[in-house]
């Protein structure tokens, strides 16, 4: 039976490039095991010294609008530019298993062989947002383990991917030419969330309905507030399969960064995101303590049943969860 590396052997493999440490180390963040996840959170906190110097990337989009092919391209080219790329990939999850539908590397196989990348599939876990419960502790390891820019890809099937932009530098989203109405199924809320917008699969006799619809955004922009104060939102055609366009994504990327550092607004950004995940944390952890207290659950269970009859209303159901879990304003001396 192998032992448990300590958090000094684990803090030791990843400053030192070790992926098996790395990868430990992420699977120790999303265990819900308690001892585990001291063992994570005392190793995230000898290492953040270590983090908050990479660019850090959100890309999400339609279904079918290329994100893997994108990132795959994308990755490969920083690399060439002297980039280290880390690649979280947040899959939908199976209700059977829990586990990750899509989690294997074949979608990126050029780029997860790669010496200077780094690709971790997730399972979402059924967190609204597209993203995984502990894609934040991944990225701090990743970033303590060296690589500069991380890159996190959202499920992208139509879930509100606030909570994504909540953790991430820039906010990329990508779209398709030629799907019926450009503007039709596009929320107004992804638009003014995101930080750059590219139209993606710009290829063959595709190239003048991207053009179009590169228009319609650009139009439809206008009437938005921006993403980031002082930031015009770019909409760029590309092709990730042609490697087209890639250049003028990165460009695009890296002088929002430098908007954010001129500005002061990269600190600020990045501290109301650290009190959002700790609101998030505080609210999951009362949660799970609440259902922990004896009688609760069972509590729950008589009061659907008695909203489901009609004997009482929604707020007295909740009231006598609330007795039962022992908080009640009753209780108090």
């Amino acid at each position: 039976m192998s032992t448990r590396p300590s958090v000094q052997e684990l803090k030791e493999g990843i400053t030192g490039g070790d992926r098996g440490a790395l990868s430990r180390a992420i699977t120790l963040a999303e265990s819900r095991r308690h001892d585990d996840q001291e063992h994570a959170q005392e190793l995230i906190a000898d290492l953040l010294p270590e983090t908050g110097k990479a660019i850090r990337v959100g890309i999400t989009g339609v279904p079918g609008a290329g994100k893997s092919t994108t990132i795959e391209s994308l990755g490969l080219l920083l690399i060439e530019r002297g980039h280290k790329v880390a690649v979280l990939t947040i899959d939908p999850t199976s209700a059977r298993t829990g586990g990750s539908i899509l989690g294997d590397k074949t979608r990126m196989h050029q780029l997860s062989s790669h010496e200077d990348a780094f690709i971790r599939p997730s399972p979402s876990g059924g967190v609204l947002g597209g993203v995984a419960r502990k894609t934040r502790e991944a990225m701090l390891l990743c970033e303590a383990a060296g690589f500069d820019v991380i890159i996190v890809e959202s499920v992208g099937v139509g879930q509100s991917e606030a909570e994504l932009a909540e953790m991430v530098d820039c906010l990329m989203l990508l779209l398709v030419p030629g799907a019926g109405d450009e503007l039709q199924g596009i929320k107004r809320g992804i638009m003014e969330l995101s930080d750059v917008i590219v139209v993606n699969k710009a290829d063959g006799d595709r190239v003048p309905l991207a053009k179009r619809a590169r228009g319609d955004y650009r139009h439809a922009l206008r009437m938005l507030p921006p993403s980031t104060p002082g930031w015009e939102t770019p909409v760029q055609i590309a092709s990730a399969a042609e490697g087209t366009g890639l250049t003028e994504i990165w460009d695009a990327v890296e002088a929002h960064r430098a908007l954010l550092e001129e500005s002061g607004q990269l600190e600020e950004r990045r501290r109301r995101q650290t009190e959002r995940w700790l609101d998030s944390m505080i609210e999951e952890a009362v949660l799970d303590a609440v259902h922990s207290r004896p009688g609760v659950d069972e509590a729950i269970a008589g009061a659907r049943a008695d909203v489901d009859a009609e004997k009482i209303t929604v707020p007295q159901a909740t009231q006598r969860v609330i007795e039962a879990a022992g908080l009640s304003k009753e209780h108090e001396s």
